[in-house]
């Protein structure tokens, strides 16, 4: 029996804030995180029809012997998150040197930051999520390939439980944009720069 369609869509909302990071400076050029996650997991879930559940945003954070600015940049920041009832998780984060293709065609060197253990709590959390029957449409933001087993999982606890349940990515979109692909075997949701310039934030969390 094919389950039903509900009519209320609860959408879960699970952010890879680095992923995030990078791709949308490579689509609008914006060279540090400006998003208002919350703002933007409401305006995606608003075009879509579906209900704002929870929102949970992952990152690596760097020391403050790697960058003192940026660790209490993310410190300020994941703290205002937490304000806003968001789900934070964070680790350590350590930096290598990457080549980056700016908007106007130029190539730049950049310093990016790795992650130990971030995409194996937020793939944990997602299947926990739909398990537990929290939601039934997970939205990733993020174009991490390996996330499709995450996709592939959620398919098979779906029809375990004989439930509809959806699995999509969201990402940003400009000409400027070199990876146009969501995560495998998720519905692609694009934004493109009016919407996220709609859910900016323009607060300042660099030490004083």
């Amino acid at each position: 029996m094919t389950p039903s369609e509900p009519q209320l869509k609860r959408a879960a909302v699970f952010v890879d804030g680095q992923n995030l990071y990078y791709s949308i400076r490579e689509a609008f050029g914006y060279f540090s995180p400006n998003y208002d996650i919350l703002k933007l997991a409401q305006a995606v879930c608003e075009r879509q029809a579906w209900q704002l559940a929870q929102t949970n945003f992952y990152t690596g954070v760097p020391s403050a012997l790697d960058s003192d600015s940026w660790h209490h940049f993310w410190v300020a920041k994941l703290g205002a998150m937490g304000h806003q009832g968001i789900k934070v998780f964070s680790r350590p984060l350590r930096y290598r040197n990457k080549a980056i293709l700016l908007p106007d065609g130029t190539a730049t060197v950049t310093m990016v930051g790795q992650e130990k253990g971030v995409d194996v709590r937020l793939a944990l959390d997602v299947v926990r999520c739909v398990y537990h029957r929290q939601c039934d449409v997970i939205i990733l933001f993020s174009q991490d390939q390996d996330l499709s087993e995450v996709a592939d999982e959620i398919r098979l606890i779906a029809k375990e439980q004989n439930r509809w349940v959806k699995i999509a990515s969201a990402f940003p979109i400009s000409p400027t944009s070199p990876n146009r692909r969501g995560v495998n075997g998720t519905d692609w949701i694009r934004f493109d720069r009016a919407l996220y310039d709609a859910c900016l934030d323009k607060k300042d969390y660099r030490p004083k």
